[in-house]
């Protein structure tokens, strides 16, 4: 170990000593001695001796300085030769001189100094202080020219201290496990730099009973967002992108409903829910194989209700676009970027970003939820989300989630001792995670569940709070059978991580909070006792509410169509296709995305979904079907995304209507009335309609071989076929119906 301190290094230390000299003086104190208490003391009093004085070994200790304790660590290799570490600093492995034991004074004393920091105010930082009873611990006063605080430093590293703290956690786990049925848990702890605590719980197949372990892979779901993030910082620090550029600056093809919103949205803006844009998560759930790009083109036509930046909505789109934006950048996937710049120097070789690609791995689990009826737990299917990745695709383990957790602890720059090829190695600068971890924009989350916790922000792909009083920088992460959470207390230098295979399960953020009470040293909280109690009050309300829903029901209110007239295609230009099916027992379902579900009939054109047993996505979902002036269902809504109303489904013509072979038959001149000659033409599969004086009409296919004509609402033509040929054209307006017969040749 070199006994020189880097320039960079040596700045970080004399700022925090010059900092807590600053705060220390502010409040009277900066040259008072303030020793606490210690059983040394106690020793010192009843005339009791130091068993062993020694310093030899691994002490872990805090200099109480006001406002937060500085964390540090001792590692002594003799009685004569030690170093120091102080994590909240990045500082590793500074030398240790002057060390001395006085064995004869009673009790007995240590003293030692950090050596030849350059630049050190009134010299270099010393400690002093006496041992306890039992020589495990070494309480007394930390200075560095007229600052003097306390300090206290306990034989032992932090796993070992924190492994006190965490006694009986194991059986805590198990406990808030069965009472929420999640079969599998598994829960890493990062405290000092380094995996203080990795185990599983319960099952990942729970038919095989196949246990989960630290290893087990689960999806992390929007976890996810901030290896997003992570990508754009670490490219913005290339000089490639900035923040707070116009996101068309980068993507020139980006448009979204709003054209002043398009020219107004940065980077930054897409990343941290501000973009005025609601979920509208419905257009991409269970279609997996809608590529990115369909996806991003798709965005004109998805209506914003609120200007940019202001009003905090949650949007899994705009992180499918951040992801893109990264893409285009660097000429690269996704996929490729992640890996790249995170998982591979982080060693996180196993995690990956498909189902398909878990579930070749020999540890991975399955996907469960509680029936919303019987609360009875069942698997739930795997949903594959390719397309979504950057918002949340990626499978990992606690194990590895844990090392990502100890890159943004170290600011970005990874101790030596780390598990990866980044040991050593600084993969992003401090002030790139800085920014991540800072909130930019309020969320407005009205009165906090409980006082707590108080909401903060929102950052660069993470959620910051006050947590007891101590910030928090966490992001979860809920998809089909799963729910996870990443949570750090960054002053506290300490992480966890928490997956579990339970669809939208609150145990994630309970066993957090159980974690950081423990070492924190936090007065206890029954945190899943209250969250009992909510719960089950939901579900008694929410049983009662679901009992009085006939009431909405009109009696005796029928549908104004026989049931096959419903069936077809339905298209919006956002949202895409959705089918209509009709089955000839007379009843409807429909499908969109993939997913399809049973339609009841609740009254007049209204249906509703009934339970699908395996997929649950539109389960008491309402249709409304619409009737055009010509007396046929014309389109289909439902409230795919409540916040700006309801979506409207245009019904789209039969396929014979867009055949070219078919339309070829119907191409060629008319006589309208015997008087009016009108000429048919087909371009591509499109057909024309051209009368003398007026502008040429495009015709939309609708049914039973009628066209609807572009741009005039209520007008459409239809044509009547014997054999293969036409022997009738019907103008149908609102004024009348001009009959017209082909022109022979």
């Amino acid at each position: 170990m070199s006994t020189q301190v880097s320039g960079v290094r040596a700045q970080v230390f004399r700022s925090a000593i010059r900092s807590a000299i600053g705060l220390a003086a502010g409040i009277g104190i900066a040259s008072s001695l303030m020793v606490f208490p210690t059983p040394a003391a106690l020793a010192r009093t009843a005339g009791l001796a130091v068993a062993k004085p020694e310093l030899k070994g691994k002490w872990t200790g805090a200099v109480k300085l006001p406002g937060a304790p500085l964390e540090f660590v001792l590692n002594f290799a003799s009685d004569a030769e030690g170093t120091i570490s102080i994590p909240a600093q990045k500082v590793e492995g500074f030398v240790l001189d002057n060390i001395a034991i006085d064995s004869a004074a009673s009790p007995a004393t240590a003293t030692f100094r950090i050596k030849e920091v350059p630049g050190a105010i009134g010299g270099n930082p010393t400690f002093k202080g006496t041992f306890n009873a039992e020589g495990n611990a070494i309480a007394g006063e930390f200075s560095q020219g007229p600052a003097k605080f306390p300090f206290e430093i306990k034989r032992g590293d932090p796993a070992a201290n924190a492994a006190a703290a965490l006694d009986g956690f194991d059986a805590q786990v198990d406990k808030i496990r069965e009472a929420w049925q999640v079969p599998g848990i598994a829960i890493a702890i990062v405290k000092g730099g380094e995996i203080i605590y990795a185990k599983g719980f319960g099952f990942r197949d729970l038919d095989k009973k196949l246990p989960v372990s630290e290893n087990t892979l689960f999806a992390i779901g929007s976890s996810t967002k901030a290896f997003t993030t992570f990508v754009l910082a670490s490219l913005a620090e290339e000089g490639k992108f900035d923040w707070d550029k116009p996101v068309t600056t980068y993507l020139p093809s980006f448009r979204l409903y709003d054209r002043v919103l398009t020219e107004r949205m940065t980077g930054r803006d897409l990343v941290t829910h501000r973009s005025g844009l609601p979920r509208h998560d419905l257009v991409w759930y269970g279609a997996p194989n809608l590529p990115r790009a369909e996806l991003v083109k798709r965005l004109p036509y998805l209506e914003n209700n609120k200007d940019l930046r202001e009003q905090w909505q949650y949007n899994n789109l705009m992180f499918l676009t951040a992801g893109v934006l990264g893409e285009t950048l660097t000429g690269k996937t996704w996929e490729q970027n992640v890996r790249e710049r995170i998982l591979t120097p982080l060693g996180m070789n196993r995690s990956n970003f498909t189902i398909a690609d878990m579930t070749k791995d020999a540890d991975y689990s399955f996907g469960y939820r509680e029936d919303e009826d019987t609360f009875k737990v069942e698997r739930m299917d795997f949903r594959e989300m390719v397309n979504m990745g950057p918002a949340g695709s990626i499978n990992s383990s606690v194990k590895e989630m844990a090392n990502w957790v100890m890159l943004h602890l170290s600011d970005g720059q990874l101790g030596k001792s780390f598990p990866g090829p980044a040991a050593g190695k600084r993969l992003v600068q401090a002030e790139a995670l800085k920014d991540m971890h800072a909130p930019h924009m309020t969320r407005g989350d009205g009165s906090p569940e409980t006082p707590e916790i108080v909401p903060v922000g929102y950052g660069l792909g993470w959620f910051i709070d006050v947590y007891r009083g101590h910030r928090v920088v966490h992001h979860g992460g809920n998809i089909d059978g799963f729910s996870s959470l990443v949570a750090m207390l960054p002053q506290d230098n300490l992480g966890v991580v928490v997956l579990t295979n339970m669809n939208g399960t609150p145990t994630r953020d309970l066993l957090v909070r159980y974690a950081f009470d423990r070492l924190l040293g936090l007065e206890p909280t029954d945190w899943s006792g209250k969250a009992i109690a909510r719960r089950d009050l939901a579900r008694s309300q929410g049983k009662d509410a679901k009992s009085k829903l006939g009431e909405t029901k009109k009696p005796n209110a029928p549908h104004s169509h026989p049931i096959a007239e419903y069936a077809g295609e339905y298209r919006h230009p956002g949202y895409g296709t959705l089918i209509v099916n009709s089955a000839s027992d007379g009843t409807l379902s429909f499908t969109y995305n993939n997913i399809t579900t049973q339609l009841e009939h609740w009254h007049y054109d209204v249906f509703k979904g009934t339970k699908n047993a395996a997929d649950q996505t539109y389960n008491s979902f309402t249709l409304q079907f619409g009737t055009g002036f010509d007396g046929e269902i014309d389109s289909v809504r439902g409230a795919f995304e409540p916040s700006v109303g309801l979506i409207t489904f245009q019904r789209q013509g039969d396929a014979e209507l867009k055949d070219k072979a078919f339309l070829a038959k119907l191409a060629g001149d008319y006589l309208i009335m015997g008087t009016q000659p009108c000429t048919i033409t087909l371009t591509d599969a499109t057909l024309t309609a051209s009368l003398p004086g007026q502008p040429t009409f495009e015709l939309i296919p609708a049914r039973n071989r009628t066209f609807k004509l572009k741009g005039l609402e209520g007008f459409s033509v239809q044509f009547v076929l014997e054999g293969d040929g036409v022997t009738e054209l019907k103008f149908l307006q609102p004024n009348g119906v001009f009959t017209g017969k082909p022109v022979k040749k």
